[in-house]
């Protein structure tokens, strides 16, 4: 039976790959401008999924409340960042640089969350709850990247 870290790790991947893509192309680009995009909504349907059926759960147990909270924190984080990347065209000065400094960032949150916040929530949820939680994941993040493709332009 699939875990809700198995679909999340799924989605980690896309996004380490999306990430690298991007940072290959050439400014100008329409190749660019739709790995963006791909990445934009990733990251937006992967974060919103995943703190409604893994950090919220979590939030609720003691023991889940500082790494959750950290967590959240760098969403928020990365959330500015693309939303800085979505307001200038992809080959003004400094986007790049700040491509790079996003990617950086999801980089070390998907490192962080693999390593500590999947150790310490899988010491809070059961293995029912792995399970039923990766259910609901899919289903919600499924959910949102339709949403947020028809909504990115």
């Amino acid at each position: 039976m699939e875990t809700i870290y198995d679909a999340l790790r799924e989605s980690h991947d896309v996004q380490r790959s999306l990430c690298k893509r991007l940072l290959r192309t050439k400014p100008g680009t329409g190749s660019r401008d739709d790995i963006f995009k791909d990445l934009f909504v990733e990251l937006e349907a992967h974060a919103a999924a995943e703190e409604r059926f893994l950090y919220a759960p979590i939030l609720m147990d003691d023991n889940g409340l500082s790494p959750s909270r950290h967590a959240l924190a760098e969403h928020h984080e990365i959330e500015e960042m693309l939303e800085d990347l979505q307001s200038e065209p992809s080959n003004s000065p400094g986007w790049l640089a700040q491509a790079k400094a996003l990617s950086k960032k999801v980089h070390h949150h998907l490192r962080e969350e693999e390593k500590k916040f999947f150790q310490a929530s899988g010491k809070i949820l059961t293995d029912t709850q792995k399970t039923q939680l990766a259910r609901k994941y899919r289903r919600d993040f499924n959910r949102m990247k339709k949403v947020l493709s028809e909504k990115v332009t």
